[in-house]
């Protein structure tokens, strides 16, 4: 075979796998083989657009299906706001009220099919970021849930302890006032950052300090059994993640009321 033959074995067969239906007067729906994990097709549709030409759209379906499982606020929010405004912007695509779509000539149709497609695998694979989070996200969402639970007012961010030695190589991530001890807390979203919380404690313990102590896992179970069990020794309470809610308000409202 030479590139020729190759190139039109590709198009009858790229061509012979999507399909398009009528939905209505002005409005098409374009079949292809691309699936979301659950086997469902990609909402993918063709329509007048209002300047003239042709408009092809989700039509909102692809943010109303991830609102199933997701808290659709947050991917709009801090890195994962950020990057779902990258994907828009890659694919040229435009937003109006959870409908992503762009504009495109009749000569341009299948690029544009191409372009959304490809958008909307990104958008949805920003759901993974509340799975699998990236500690720039753990971070945040540990910093919302507290503010949530105690108040802004109530948190000093990267505390550092006054009159021990070497205070600023040994940060609290937080200070929550409130309680009869001082409580530091730590966000821990992976192996590095248990070694360094143990070696804070343990510094504050040896430099008299009298404090209660927090630490909040990305994923516990994801650290190697050594790591988590000085650290366990070093600390006095612990979350397996932040998705135990209900143990994470009642573990730190214990301790700051």
């Amino acid at each position: 075979m030479n590139a020729v033959d190759i190139e039109g074995t590709l198009c009858r067969a790229l061509c012979g796998s999507v399909k398009v239906k009528k939905r209505g007067d002005s409005l098409w729906q374009v079949d292809t083989p691309w699936t979301f994990p659950d086997g469902d097709g990609y909402s993918i549709y063709v329509s007048q657009a209002p300047t003239g030409g042709l408009r092809v759209s989700d039509q909102g379906l692809t943010m109303m299906r991830l609102s199933y499982e997701n808290d659709i606020a947050k991917l709009r929010e801090g890195s994962r706001g950020r990057l779902l405004t990258q994907v828009l912007a890659d694919a040229g695509l435009s937003e109006d009220d959870g409908e992503f779509y762009l504009d495109a000539t009749a000569e341009d149709l299948g690029t544009s099919v191409l372009r959304i497609g490809q958008a909307l695998t990104r958008v949805h694979d920003l759901t993974f970021l509340n799975r699998l989070r990236v500690e720039s996200t753990f971070y945040e969402d540990l910093r919302e849930k507290l503010q949530i639970v105690v108040g802004a007012e109530r948190l000093t961010e990267g505390y550092v302890l006054p009159g021990i030695a070497n205070a600023r190589d040994y940060p609290v991530d937080y200070f929550v006032s409130g309680g009869t001890l001082p409580l530091y807390l730590f966000g821990v979203p992976n192996r590095d950052k248990a070694r360094l919380a143990t070696i804070i404690l343990q510094h504050l313990v040896r430099s008299g300090e009298d404090f209660n102590s927090m630490v909040v896992f990305q994923n516990a179970a994801d650290l190697p059994r050594a790591d988590l069990g000085r650290l366990m020794n070093a600390a006095n309470d612990m979350i397996d993640s932040l998705d135990a809610t209900a143990d994470f308000e009642r573990k730190l409202l214990r301790r700051v009321k």
